[in-house]
């Protein structure tokens, strides 16, 4: 083993073992092999237990959540943070003997409720969990015995507080035979370019369940006015306005996020299932590269803190819990006979971008047969599962686009190394893997890239003729980019550039897929504006592909 293999596999057993208290602070490599204290199991080091009864502010400011849905059982989320911008121990900013967010550094009794009706009158279970420092207080239920494919309603108590009251929705039985399901794709929600408008409008729609593509948070500092959120009238505290790299970093912006009411409205609505790419850590980070090329055993120590923080803040599963720098966050869910999802994790596994990043032209560092995108084991789990699978839909919700985009007609032309275009052979074997699999009805939902598109997945996409794949429904972001436009200023050349490109679209909002035996029909939706609050969402286009005879025609 080289000495820098060695270094990483030290920095990776640091950053798994890090001491509570001095991974607050700690950005360094050095500082991180230094760390000796295991970071004990929840409750280990927090025998004491606190008189909930004793919170005097509501705890519950940043709502609740769902996500994951199995057959009998869905994961409920929430985190005590009675002032939810306030530091934790270990700064200067926090008060003695508090862990962050106003709440003592001890564990604190939550009691769980799950209901048949909105009013609890009819209760489906019910029990007790500790909220434990070690976690910021999070609170993680996996409640089980549940009926398949039914709605429930939960809430939670700590004290004399009682939390929102939460909508989830368990999967369907594996066999069941389902005649519709309906979901929502969303991501990149850059809290200082704008409001989450698009957020109130989803809770309101009628949806089985929305999958976050990714950059739930962006690590960028937020001013005092909040960015383009002026209308606010409020001003944040300064430790927003710095780039997050440690624990309490990216545990303050998460609580920043999370305080939003249109965001809290749209998870108390519906499970999400959710997935991130770059800005949970670091932007266009691949694997143990960052983005300044910083010596990948220091990189792991913040990549071990914004992982940590994800899953505090994120209704995940057990499974999903991080260890040190690393997290097994690609997992399957099946919707009965209907459909099979796939989530990816694009971004830990990945080989670092060809050409420095950007956009590029094509080469023979990009088109390297060794590159990946997934990782090998990744990559056979995804092609194992299509193999097996008797879904009628495999939908794949993954981070960044899946279908070649070039930005100029002719020879010359770039494409974004950053996603899939910079890994065509990793595409390649995965187009290949589908259709030895046997998969007839292919549907790629993304995020990342802040503008609409719907395409058609080419196995050959120099040649428009080529078998169609399956279809890719591109969404825009929540609120990065601020407002947009209907037609962004590249919009003719990319419509030229790529003639399988059915939409693009630049302003904000999200897209509903629905599926049924037929067909999957996805919908376009935008709001006018994020930089005001308060705009309408509309349809600005629809689309279907039929099952069988994948390619996107007008709905």
């Amino acid at each position: 083993m080289t000495h820098t293999a060695l270094y990483e596999q030290e920095i990776r057993a640091a950053a798994a073992s890090v001491g509570r208290r001095r991974f607050l602070t700690a950005t360094g490599a050095a500082a991180a092999l230094a760390f000796t204290a295991n970071l004990p199991a929840a409750g280990a080091a927090h025998a004491a237990e606190a008189d909930a009864r004793k919170i005097t502010e509501n705890p519950f400011t940043l709502g609740v959540a769902s996500g994951d849905p199995q057959p009998g059982s869905v994961v409920l989320w929430t985190r005590l943070a009675p002032r939810p911008y306030e530091p934790g121990w270990g700064s200067s900013r926090s008060n003695e003997g508090e862990s962050g967010g106003g709440m003592p550094n001890a564990r604190v009794p939550v009691r769980w409720e799950v209901a048949y009706d909105e009013k609890f009158t009819r209760l489906a279970g019910r029990g007790r969990a500790d909220a434990h420092p070690e976690f910021n207080h999070s609170v993680h239920i996996e409640p089980t015995g549940l009926a398949p494919d039914r709605v429930y309603y939960y809430r939670f108590r700590a004290g004399s507080w009682i939390s929102p009251v939460g909508r989830t929705r368990t999967a369907p039985a594996r066999g069941a035979r389902l005649s519709r399901l309906k979901l929502a794709a969303v991501s990149c929600q850059a809290y200082h370019d704008g409001y989450f408008t698009a957020y109130r409008h989803l809770a309101e729609e009628d949806l089985d369940i929305v999958f976050h593509l990714g950059d739930y948070l962006y690590e960028y500092p937020v001013d005092a006015a909040g960015g383009a959120r002026k209308y606010t009238g409020r001003t944040l505290p300064a430790h927003f306005n710095r780039e997050t790299v440690t624990l309490e970093d990216y545990r303050l912006r998460y609580a920043l996020y999370k305080s939003d009411p249109d965001l809290q409205a749209a998870h108390a609505a519906h499970p999400f299932i959710v997935t991130w790419d770059d800005h949970e850590v670091e932007n266009n980070y691949a694997s143990d590269i960052s983005e300044d090329d910083l010596p990948p055993a220091e990189f792991l120590v913040r990549r071990a803190a914004a992982y940590r923080a994800y899953w505090e803040n994120q209704p995940l599963r057990r499974p999903q819990r991080p260890h040190g720098p690393d997290a097994r966050l690609y997992r399957r869910l099946h919707y009965g006979q209907l459909a099979q999802f796939d989530i990816l994790d694009t971004r830990q596994y990945r080989s670092d971008q060809a050409y420095g990043d950007g956009w590029h032209a094509p080469g023979p560092e990009s088109t390297d047969p060794k590159r990946t995108l997934t990782g090998a084991t990744q990559e056979r789990w995804l092609i194992d599962g299509w193999r097996q699978s008797t879904a009628r839909w495999n939908v794949l919700p993954q981070q960044v686009a899946f279908s070649e985009r070039r930005n100029a007609t002719g020879p010359g032309y770039q494409v974004s190394m950053d996603a899939w275009d910079g890994y065509p052979a990793s595409r390649a074997r995965v187009l290949a893997g589908a259709e030895s699999a046997g998969v007839d009805n292919l549907v790629v939902l993304t995020g990342d890239v802040h503008v609409h598109y719907a395409f058609d997945i080419k196995k050959d996409f120099a040649d428009p003729r080529s078998r169609t794949a399956g279809v890719e429904f591109v969404t825009t972001s929540i609120a990065s980019g601020k407002d947009g436009a209907d037609k962004p200023a590249n919009w003719g050349t990319y419509m030229a550039a790529n003639p399988h490109l059915k939409f693009y679209n630049g302003r904000r909002g999200y897209v509903t897929v629905t599926l049924d035996r037929d067909t999957a029909r996805g919908d376009y939706r935008t709001v006018s504006a994020v930089t005001t609050p308060g705009a309408p969402v509309r349809t600005a286009a629809s689309f279907v592909t039929e099952a069988g005879n994948p390619g996107l025609k007008p709905a």
